[in-house]
């Protein structure tokens, strides 16, 4: 019955909780000669134009989920 502006709850961060996520790609590049075609600013450009080009395909995926969310799929 509360809001979702009242359920929210605040933690401490937590010490190095972020290097957790933060990934050192050197090891790849160094020990197979691996490097990345895209940068992200260019990936993200392609995945965005992706999404705006294909509609279609990824609309009626998004909107069955959003149904069986609430519970009306049949």
């Amino acid at each position: 019955g509360r809001s979702y502006t009242e359920q929210i709850s605040h933690v401490a961060d937590r010490p190095g909780h972020d290097k957790r996520y933060a990934i050192d790609a050197s090891r790849i590049g160094t020990e197979l000669g691996w490097s990345p075609r895209e940068t992200f600013e260019t990936g993200l450009r392609k995945t965005v134009e992706w999404y705006l080009a294909n509609e279609a395909w990824w609309r009626p995926l998004v909107m069955e989920k959003a149904t069986a969310r609430r519970g009306l799929a049949g």
